[in-house]
C-alpha cells in the first residue's frame, strides 16, 4: 500500500461496499433505474414508495430521456403495503399498464418491498402471458450498494434475461458497456465521441448497454466480437459475463479512458491495433494533437500560471483516474490528493499503475465521503481542487482559491453536451480551468461601475 492511502476494506482485505454517512453516490435503486431507462421504447415501473420515485426522476434526467417518449410508473406503496406486502398492488399496476405501446416494462424494487419479501420476479412471471411486452424484474433495493452496484445488478439481469445466445457474429464489431456510469454531467457527449471514433475506424456498434438502446439491440448483443467498457466504476462484471458466456473479447483493457493527450493517444492506438486500423488511429492522433496545440497558441490558456501548483482530484474513477495524468502533464500541476468515490479492485490497480508511471505519491482515498474529503483537503491544503459543487462548499475557509467543477454532484450549467474524451475534451477541460481562474479574480467586496 502506498503511504498516505486510505483503505476501506474488510478483515479479508476486500474493498468494503460503498456506504458512508455523507455519500457522493445515490443508492442501487437509482443505478438500476438509470440503466433500465437507457432502453428505448420501454417503460419503467418502480415498486416503491413515492419518495423513492424521485430517484427515478433523477435517473430520467441523467439519461436525457424525452418525457414524450419514455414512461415511468410507480406503485406508490403506503404503510399497509410496506408492512404487509405489496404484490397485489404490483400485479394490479402491471395489468393497468398492459396496453402501453412499449417493448418492455422494467420492474425495479426499492428497500421496503424487498425487506418484507415481495417477490417481483414471481409476479412478473405469472403476469407475462397477460401482457404483450416483456416484463423484466430487477430486484435492486438501495441497501444492495451504491448506484454503481445498481448498474451492475441491472446489466446482469438484462444480459441473462434478454440476450439471445448463438447469434451470428458481426465481423469486427463492438458492444459498448456502461457509458452512463460516469460523473461527467454531459457523459452523452463522451459516448458520441467514442461512436464517431469507431465509425471512422470502420467498427460497427452492435449495442450500447445502455443509452437509447432498442430492445432488439440488447437481444443481439451476443453478435458482437468485442466489448468496450466506458467506465472505471461499473460494467466490468457485464464485460466478464459477455466474455465467459458469449465469447466476446474485451478491448482497451488496463488503460485509462481517453482524457488528456497521453491517455487519448494510448486508447486510440490500442483500438486501432486491435481492429487493424493503425493508420487511421495515427491520423486521428496527429490531427487532434495539432488542433489542441494550435488552439492553445491562439488562446493562451492560463496553465502557465499554475506550474507545480498543489492540486486535489475528487471524482468518480471514470473521470478521476485519467484526470491524474491530465493534471500532471497538460496542466503541469502536482496532484497531492486523489479521492475516488468507489473502491473496486480494477480501479485501485489502474490508479496505482498510473501513479507509478508518473512518479507520483499523492494521498489516495478510495470510497470517499464528504467528511473524509473535507478532512483530507484541510490537511493537504491544495490550491486547486478538481471536483464538484460539494467541494466548492466543503473547501470554504480552507484557503483553496480555485475549485474547478468538472463532475457531479454539481449545479446544472450546461445545456449543450461537451465531452471530456478526446482532443476537444482537452480544450473543454482547459476552459473549465480558465473560467475558474478568471472568476476567482472577481472582487467579493467591491463592484466597479463603467466610466461611461
Amino acid at each position: 500500500m502506498e503511504p498516505g492511502q486510505s483503505n476501506r476494506t474488510d478483515a479479508a482485505g476486500v474493498p468494503a461496499p460503498e456506504k458512508c454517512t455523507d455519500p457522493y453516490l445515490r443508492c442501487a435503486f437509482n443505478g438500476a433505474a438509470q440503466t433500465a431507462l437507457g432502453v428505448a421504447g420501454s417503460a419503467l415501473l418502480a415498486h416503491s414508495p413515492q419518495g423513492c420515485d424521485y430517484l427515478v426522476n433523477n435517473a430520467f434526467a441523467s439519461q436525457e430521456c424525452d418525457y414524450m417518449e419514455t414512461m415511468t410508473l410507480c406503485t406508490k406503496l403506503c404503510v399497509d403495503e410496506i408492512v404487509h406486502g405489496g404484490e397485489d398492488l404490483l400485479a394490479r399496476t402491471i395489468r393497468e399498464a398492459k396496453d402501453l405501446p412499449v417493448s418492455a416494462l422494467f420492474v425495479i424494487s426499492s428497500c421496503g418491498p424487498e425487506i418484507v419479501g415481495d417477490d417481483i420476479t414471481a409476479v412478473c412471471n405469472e403476469l407475462q402471458p397477460e401482457v404483450k411486452f416483456r416484463l423484466v424484474p430487477i430486484p435492486s433495493p438501495g441497501f444492495r450498494g451504491s448506484q454503481y452496484d445498481g448498474i451492475d445488478i441491472a446489466l446482469d439481469v438484462m444480459l441473462k434475461r434478454l440476450v439471445k445466445a448463438g447469434t451470428q457474429k458481426v465481423p469486427g464489431s463492438v458492444c459498448l458497456v456502461a457509458p452512463h456510469a460516469n460523473a461527467n454531467p454531459t457523459w452523452v457527449a463522451d459516448l458520441d465521441w467514442v461512436k464517431q471514433v469507431l465509425s471512422r475506424m470502420g467498427i460497427p456498434v452492435v449495442a450500447t448497454l445502455t443509452h437509447r438502446t432498442p430492445l432488439a439491440g440488447i437481444e443481439n448483443a451476443a453478435s458482437a466480437e468485442t466489448s468496450l467498457l466506458l467506465s472505471h466504476d461499473a460494467g466490468q462484471k457485464a464485460v466478464d459475463y459477455l466474455s465467459a458466456t458469449h465469447g466476446i473479447e474485451p478491448v482497451c483493457t488496463g488503460i485509462p479512458l481517453p482524457i488528456g493527450m497521453t491517455n487519448t493517444r494510448r486508447w486510440l492506438m490500442a483500438l486501432g491495433e486491435r481492429f487493424g486500423a493503425e493508420k487511421t488511429a495515427e491520423s486521428m492522433v496527429a490531427e487532434g494533437e495539432r488542433m489542441v496545440t494550435a488552439t492553445c497558441r491562439r488562446k493562451w490558456p492560463m496553465a502557465r500560471f499554475l506550474y507545480r501548483t498543489p492540486a486535489a482530484i475528487v471524482a468518480d474513477a471514470t473521470v478521476g483516474i485519467p484526470l491524474v495524468r491530465f493534471v500532471t502533464e497538460e496542466m503541469e500541476m502536482t496532484p497531492e490528493l486523489v479521492c475516488l468515490y468507489t473502491s473496486q479492485r480494477p480501479a485501485r490497480d489502474l490508479l496505482a499503475g498510473e501513479l507509478a508511471s508518473l512518479g507520483l505519491r499523492p494521498r489516495v482515498v478510495f470510497g470517499t465521503d464528504v467528511y473524509q474529503t473535507k478532512k483530507n483537503l484541510a490537511e493537504i491544503k491544495p490550491r486547486v481542487i478538481f471536483g464538484s459543487t460539494i467541494e466548492r462548499h466543503a473547501s470554504e475557509g480552507l484557503g483553496a482559491p480555485y475549485v474547478v467543477e468538472v463532475v457531479r454532484m454539481m449545479r446544472q450549467f450546461r445545456m449543450i453536451n461537451r465531452e471530456y474524451f478526446g482532443y476537444t475534451g482537452i480544450l473543454n477541460l482547459f476552459e473549465c480551468v480558465q473560467n475558474e481562474w478568471t472568476m476567482a479574480w472577481r472582487s467579493k467586496e467591491k463592484r466597479y461601475e463603467a466610466k461611461w
